[in-house]
């Protein structure tokens, strides 16, 4: 896709345009970016997890009720286990389902769409703890001990699942589709451990970063980096793009 304006980048052509060839080893370690991947992939094994998560939820209720009915003893410790499956899985769906929103994201035309796709899995979160939570502190006939902890556990099962399930950095379509538009397939860079992507590698904010990753935008943007630094969008005179201050 040809750029809408040409920038004058770190790495640019012969031609005044960004390069699409692999930046030359500078003060930095680079390394390129992974494949998009396919979103409809990590959307159905996202799925999938959260099934089978919910059906640790369910395996929970049913021990808890059978024990109420039936007067059985209470296997406190496989409670506690299918608690932490059940975590286990809405936490690695909701990486799954986080990961394909920033590949495909949904579009802001309609707001409610883009909301549920993006907290997906804090509702997911809600769905697979607040039942079980409700059931174990409703019920008259557990022991105090058996309560109290199963209660804890699935309390902090609900908070871990449902913060994992947070976008922090959301990306809609327009946005994604804007700095395509605006960035072609010229290199940008990113920190290991930043939230925004740059179009220089000598910005001054990657200083203290020995390793960065290059690649397109839309690879930036599938691997988190959904914002392009402030500085970096100064420097270019990039006023249309999602800006943010760089803590790399």
């Amino acid at each position: 896709m040809a750029n809408k304006k040409p920038h004058n980048f770190v790495q640019a052509g012969s031609n005044g345009k960004p390069s699409t060839e692999k930046p030359q080893q500078t003060t930095h370690t680079l390394q390129q970016a992974k494949p998009v991947g396919n979103a409809g992939a990590y959307r159905a094994a996202a799925v999938i997890l959260w099934i089978i998560a919910l059906i640790f939820e369910i395996i929970a209720l049913v021990l808890v009720r059978r024990t109420v009915v039936y007067k059985l003893q209470l296997n406190l410790p496989t409670l506690i286990i299918l608690i932490v499956l059940d975590l286990i899985c809405v936490v690695i769906g909701s990486q799954l389902w986080k990961k394909a929103n920033h590949i495909k994201p949904a579009s802001e035309k309609n707001p409610t769409l883009f909301w549920l796709w993006n907290n997906m899995g804090v509702i997911v979160a809600l769905i697979c703890f607040v039942p079980l939570i409700i059931i174990v502190l409703t019920d008259k006939n557990m022991d105090k001990k058996t309560k109290t902890i199963t209660a804890i556990v699935a309390v902090i099962a609900l908070l871990l699942g449902g913060m994992s399930g947070i976008d922090f950095n959301p990306v809609s379509q327009e946005q994604q589709q804007a700095a395509i538009e605006e960035l072609g397939d010229a290199n940008v860079f990113w920190a290991p451990y930043g939230r925004v992507y740059h179009t220089h590698e000598d910005c001054g904010a990657l200083n203290n970063t020995e390793t960065l990753t290059y690649g397109t935008v839309e690879e930036a943007i599938a691997a988190g980096r959904t914002r392009i630094c402030s500085f970096c969008a100064n420097k270019d005179a990039i006023t249309d793009l999602p800006t943010e201050e760089p803590m790399e």
